[in-house]
């Protein structure tokens, strides 16, 4: 019997998989957990709709990530922290920092866990920090520490 899997099952596929199972198991499991629905012409159709949203979505996303990264490109984040001697700033510049500052400076809200922060920054100075906005697009942000 052929079923859409409705959710990812262990054994069996993916979600959004057309499978040829046993008509037993699609009867008696699948279906009744709502885990897979039989593979109708209607069905098939809702599918395929469903497909071609999710991609124009994505599209959509990956389109708004590039512009993002665009104007990330060419600013520069001007963070002010104490000193003491020697120029070494006291604790350290944290990516929930960066967030905060972009917000605040330039109304732009990127998400912590996007700045690619190998480890916080602890010099005064102008550092390159890659965001990571989408899964292919990256933008590099210059983040400048200055004295306060």
């Amino acid at each position: 019997m052929k079923v859409i899997l409705l959710k990812d099952v262990k054994g069996t596929g993916k979600k959004g998989e057309v499978k040829e199972v046993a008509e037993g198991y699609a009867r008696n499991y699948l279906i009744p957990r709502k885990l897979a629905v039989m593979a109708t012409e209607g069905n098939l159709n809702s599918l395929k709709d469903q497909k071609r949203r999710e991609e124009k979505r994505k599209e959509e996303e990956r389109i708004e990530a590039k512009r993002l990264g665009e104007k990330l490109s060419g600013l520069t984040v001007k963070l002010t922290t104490k000193t003491g001697e020697g120029g070494r700033i006291f604790g350290s510049i944290t990516s929930k920092q960066i967030s905060q500052a972009l917000k605040k400076q330039f109304q732009l809200d990127v998400d912590k866990k996007k700045i690619q922060l190998d480890e916080p920054i602890r010099t005064l100075g102008v550092t390159k920090v890659p965001v990571k906005l989408h899964p292919e697009v990256t933008a590099e942000l210059s983040v400048q520490v200055v004295e306060e």
